[in-house]
């Protein structure tokens, strides 16, 4: 935050900052709507959305994170599960012995350097609708109108999704829209060992020892660093709705530091 900035917000009381701030996230987002919501991209990811609401009625799904405690998990008791991989997940495909059976990516730089291997992925897949230009169309490619401003939890992601400070909150609104009963969190460690402010890009200079693959963020891949504050406002706000449906969100990540969803078993899953 500017010198000039932060003297402006200590001079003036929180809750007419908040309300100027507020309307601003407001403002910004509603700039978005028309080519969110009328663009014939957007209009055939809708559609496609609409076919998806509530398919998952009483069943339930493993959200696969992407940190190291996933070399410690037995993946292939996945392979006959409702999976949804993020990011560069696919690049444990092999290993795992299966692929997911959705794939979701929200981050503009991620998309960016990785766009050719998500658009070889098969399974259906979802993006953020702000990187259209960085992908472009291709079959089985979902755009979701994510915002990094306003706080809100989706029980319908035809609209506006709030992407809570990290892609795993994302994934959480697109299973609830779904209607999976329950959704199992493996592989959010929610730790890092790199620091920094967060939201900042840095470029990696090595191997990447906060995921579960040396190249995932590997040398020269340019990423932003967690912001686990913000992730952690996003996963109170997903357990106060999973709950209120009378659904749930379990945590099954080995070693996992974060502690807002019930903690569970991983092996215990699988009779």
């Amino acid at each position: 935050m500017s010198t000039t900035k932060e003297n402006i917000k200590r001079a003036t009381p929180d809750s007419l900052w908040m309300a100027g701030r507020n309307s601003w996230n407001a403002l910004q987002n509603a700039a978005l709507w028309p080519s969110a919501a009328l663009h014939p991209w957007r209009r055939e990811s809708i559609r496609r959305l609409s076919e998806l609401k509530d398919i998952h009625k009483n069943q339930r799904c493993f959200i696969i994170g992407n940190g190291p405690s996933l070399k410690k998990t037995d993946l292939s008791l996945l392979k006959r599960e409702f999976t949804f991989g993020m990011n560069r997940i696919y690049l444990g495909f092999q290993e795992m012995g299966f692929e997911t059976s959705y794939f979701l990516t929200i981050n503009s730089l991620v998309i960016e350097q990785c766009a050719d291997d998500i658009r070889r992925l098969k399974m259906p897949r979802f993006v953020s609708w702000r990187s259209r230009s960085l992908i472009g169309q291709a079959p089985d490619l979902n755009f979701l109108h994510t915002t990094y401003t306003g706080v809100k939890f989706a029980q319908d992601v035809r609209g506006r999704v709030w992407e809570g400070g990290t892609v795993t909150n994302v994934a959480l609104q697109l299973a609830f829209h779904m209607g999976f009963q329950q959704a199992i969190l493996i592989g959010i460690d929610h730790s890092y060992s790199a620091q920094g402010k967060p939201n900042s890009t840095v470029v990696s200079q090595g191997d990447d020892k906060d995921h579960f693959h040396v190249n995932y963020f590997g040398k020269g891949f340019r990423w932003q660093l967690p912001d686990l504050e913000t992730s952690e406002k996003g996963y109170q706000l997903v357990r106060r709705y999973y709950e209120a449906a009378s659904r749930q969100v379990l945590d099954a990540t080995v070693d996992g530091k974060l502690s807002i969803f019930p903690k569970v078993v991983y092996e215990s899953l699988f009779g």
